[in-house]
């Protein structure tokens, strides 16, 4: 089930914290939601599952409209909010046999969804405690199960592995992934490796507008825009490898990482590569090229680029 947003915009009071947001996520996509505090991330999550009401564009969720049937389009979303709003003092199966009726979960079918939930959310061994007894970590898979219990075609998660601890982390990223094969899911996260490694697509929103979108990949080389290459040569007089590196045409830039061991830090020209150029010049002047790697713009790199601001 697809997710269209086109032209979404909200203020409140002077702020906009939405300005003409436009996008789509396809179904069995996994979509990290990334920007500073404040960008409009929350907002737009919100509005997309109808918790509130726009001040411009529409939203469609499969072939429903978020503006004219909120109702219809609950039933295929399931929430994860960042506060992780829960029933603290109820037990986890009484909350759970509570989600799932306000979800319309048949009777008949109510106990084998809170079973593969449980199951799939890895809380087995906490079942039978209350809320207000789990640590924060088993808290949140509690809010995750909640938002699955329904099976939803689409599913938004707002900062879905806060408070977890590294281990629990991974295991909730591969269960994203595996969901992500036949859902919709909009990611939200501060952590940019858990977005690095869990989405197939990235979306960058800063001040309530799209700064930036596509793969990491993608992501990496529109932000570089020059080849940086670290590289370290043997066999010759460090100054005389520095001047000849610098008279190529191809590099536009050469500084020393260290001067001892001839290691350096090349930055070709725009649209260039010097790699070819570099391994040449070696084997002309009988110099040993032992290094030659491309040093890849981190995803960390991408996001305050372009969000420092």
């Amino acid at each position: 089930m697809d997710v269209v947003v086109e032209n979404l915009t909200k203020t409140y009071g002077t702020q906009k914290a939405v300005d003409h947001l436009s996008f789509k996520v396809k179904t069995g996509e996994v979509l990290g939601f990334l920007g500073p505090n404040g960008a409009g991330k929350t907002t737009t999550m919100k509005a997309i599952t109808s918790f509130l009401i726009p001040d411009e564009g529409s939203i469609r969720v499969g072939d429903f409209s978020v503006d004219e049937q909120a109702e219809e389009v609950k039933k295929h979303i399931g929430y994860l909010p960042e506060s992780n709003p829960l029933y603290e003092e109820m037990p986890i199966i009484d909350y759970l046999k509570f989600v799932a009726k306000v979800e319309g979960i048949p009777a008949g079918q109510m106990e084998e969804k809170i079973r593969e939930v449980i199951r799939v959310c890895g809380i087995q061994k906490e079942k039978h405690k209350k809320i207000s007894e789990l640590s924060k970590g088993y808290k949140q898979r509690v809010g995750l199960a909640q938002a699955l219990i329904h099976d939803p075609e689409v599913l938004i998660l707002d900062e879905p592995t806060t408070g977890l601890d590294p281990n629990q982390i991974v295991e909730i990223r591969e269960l994203i992934k595996k969901i992500g094969r036949e859902k919709t899911v909009i990611l939200s996260s501060h952590i940019l490796a858990e977005v690095e490694a869990t989405c197939d697509r990235i979306l960058i929103i800063n001040k309530g507008k799209i700064v930036a979108e596509g793969t990491t990949e993608e992501l990496r080389k529109k932000s570089q825009a020059h080849e940086v290459l670290k590289v370290t040569i043997e066999e010759g007089d460090v100054n005389d490898i520095f001047n000849a590196l610098q008279a190529l045409d191809e590099i536009d830039r050469v500084d020393f990482i260290d001067r001892e061991n001839a290691e350096f830090e090349i930055q070709s020209r725009s649209d260039l590569s010097a790699r070819r150029a570099i391994f040449n010049l070696c084997v002309e002047k009988h110099w040993i090229l032992t290094q030659l790697t491309p040093i890849e713009t981190k995803l960390e790199d991408v996001f305050r680029k372009l969000t420092l601001n």
